[in-house]
């Protein structure tokens, strides 16, 4: 039997090179033909696209899936799924773990590949069999990474595991394109050695190697290979689809696609590439061999880039990608995947912009160390360890036994805001609160395609550079610049990161989103107290006071946007 084919264009693909801003209404015109391929799966669900429907296109991501479950008929519509943390960046409690599974079933998923950041089992086991008994096709997954403590052995017992408890396929999820075309070749022929299931391999061409580790994976037996269509491939995406059935026409390996019909459906997807063109960046465009060391995968890399530019710091990337493999060692040496590679990724910004390693922490990064995200891997560094949550020891069960039920209560909060209008509703409610809030009561907006905050051209980090913009007029694009306002900047350390401006006032060390105010006007505060936390880079980070004083005034309110460098509050 010849190779089978998972296209990801309509989910990884875009998310790894326009940061997931797809909109569903440039989605629904090719997905009939998309049907017609005779994919074994389209992966369409799942990962950052949730969160983003939500934060950034003003679109309800239960929506996209019925109505592209509507017009694919044949085809599997497959998500990904971040085990116990399912779409999200914690874990979630049993209940919503069940209850969110059982609503994607009912709304068209039919192939759940199911993964967890840390590669334990034990954050994969309730998914893989509520999945299961809803009838669903379930892919466990093996996050891959290189690192001194890695092996592929390690890995070929994983997928042993993930047969035993159930699942009808596993994966090998190379998120940052790292495998060797000889790595591919040995641990699939050892997998293959202890399982009974087909194997798939997902790989992305960060770093160059993917489409010859394709070819080596389907020499060693592998059955299923993941894909994009080329104007939504390379660079930190994955092997062009049209690329690889090509190749392997006429060989023992044939996928048995028709190279028209995909050659048709390929010219659609260069079109909409050039609608979205302003979002394509340079970073994450071309093949570059450092991934090898900071393994940042694909999708990550293309919101960073974003990100950075949001926070006017991007001219500090390549000092950033030096930070992350030196964080990822005291850590252990963890996968970069949703969300472990959120945390690293983060206090690698934190660590950049402040010019000192672990001088701010974020939450995420305390609960790692004390393993609420999972076991945690052997040869942490100690010291780090001990700065970050000191004598404080690490669970050593399930973390989400430690977790109470959330959906009751959520429910009677969600019916007291009035935003609750069906039950797929709750289920975003309980993922992403914030958000959820805002976009139920019909608040959000849609991002600006063309010159918005996420579009922005220009990598200053000067607040008086002018912003080259792209505009679309009636089809037209041109490039305009913008000088920005004469406003007056907080003081910096030099590194794009606002510090104490004025005697007493409290400011955001980043662009972000108010999540909690720990005080009210009036309160005594210490120095070192966390009186706000704002949401940054997908994480919580904790704004403390620079000194001991009363609250005299708060200027923001919880899920305010705000810029770095903004006052949230005067401490006398």
């Amino acid at each position: 039997m010849g190779i089978l084919i998972t296209d990801s264009t309509l989910l990884d693909a875009q998310q790894s090179l326009i940061a997931a801003r797809l909109r569903m209404r440039d989605m629904m015109p090719i997905a009939e033909m998309l049907d017609k391929v005779g994919f074994f799966s389209l992966e369409v669900w799942g990962g950052a696209t949730f969160d983003t429907c939500l934060r950034f296109l003003n679109e309800d991501p239960w929506e996209r899936l019925k109505e592209l479950k509507d017009k694919i008929k044949k085809t599997r519509l497959q998500m990904v799924l971040r085990g116990q943390s399912l779409v999200g960046y914690r874990h979630y409690p049993d209940d919503v773990v069940r209850e969110f599974i059982r609503l994607a079933v009912k709304n068209g998923v039919d192939v759940f590949r199911i993964s967890d950041a840390l590669n334990d089992v034990r954050n994969m086991k309730l998914a893989i069999k509520v999945a299961n008994q809803e009838g669903a096709h379930v892919q466990g997954t093996i996050c891959y990474t290189v690192s001194p403590v890695n092996t592929i052995e390690e890995f070929a017992e994983m997928a042993g595991s993930l047969e035993r408890l159930g699942c009808d396929s596993v994966c090998i999820n190379d998120m940052a394109g790292l495998i060797s075309p000889w790595a591919a070749s040995e641990l699939v022929k050892s997998i293959n050695q202890k399982v009974s299931i087909p194997v798939a391999l997902h790989s992305h061409c960060s770093s160059g190697m993917a489409p010859m580790s394709y070819y080596a994976a389907a020499q060693a037996g592998v059955d299923i290979l993941d894909t994009a269509f080329s104007a939504f491939a390379w660079g930190t995406s994955l092997p062009p689809t049209e690329s690889v059935v090509a190749a392997f026409e006429d060989t023992p390996y044939d996928t048995d696609l028709d190279l028209s019909l995909l050659y048709e459906i390929g010219e659609f997807f260069t079109s909409l590439s050039e609608k979205y063109g302003s979002l394509f960046t340079p970073e994450v465009a071309y093949p570059r061999a450092n991934v090898l060391s900071h393994q940042i995968p694909g999708g990550m890399l293309s919101n960073l880039v974003h990100q950075l530019r949001s926070q006017n710091a991007l001219d500090k990337f390549d000092e950033l990608l030096e930070e992350v493999p030196k964080i990822r060692a005291d850590l252990g040496y963890p996968p970069m995947v949703a969300p472990i590679s959120q945390v690293v990724v983060t206090q690698a910004v934190l660590n950049v912009l402040y010019g000192k390693r672990y001088k701010r922490v974020t939450e995420e990064l305390k609960n790692y160390f004390l393993g609420h995200y999972g076991r945690i891997p052997s040869g942490i560094n100690e010291d780090v360890r001990k700065l970050v949550v000191g004598s404080e020891k690490p669970i050593d069960v399930r973390p989400a036994e430690l977790l109470e039920p959330e959906l009751e209560k959520l429910h009677y909060a969600g019916d007291k805001l009035g935003i609750l209008r069906g039950e797929e509703d709750l289920l975003t409610y309980a993922l992403f609160p914030q958000l959820a809030v805002k976009f139920l009561r019909g608040e959000a907006e849609e991002e600006a395609l063309f010159g918005g905050s996420e579009a922005i051209s220009s990598s200053s980090s000067s607040a008086e550079s002018p912003i080259e913009l792209s505009v679309d007029v009636d089809g037209e694009v041109f490039n305009v610049k913008v000088s920005p306002p004469s406003v007056k900047v907080p003081e910096t350390m030099g590194l794009g990161v606002p510090v104490v401006s004025s005697k007493g006032a409290i400011v955001s060390p980043l662009r972000g989103v108010v999540l909690r105010l720990n005080v009210k006007v009036g309160d005594k505060v210490k120095k070192g107290a966390v009186v706000a936390v704002i949401e940054a880079l997908k994480m919580e980070i904790n704004v403390s006071s620079s000194g001991a004083g009363v609250v005299r005034e708060i200027l923001v309110h919880e899920g305010e946007k705000l810029g770095a460098g903004d006052v949230l509050m005067w401490v006398d």
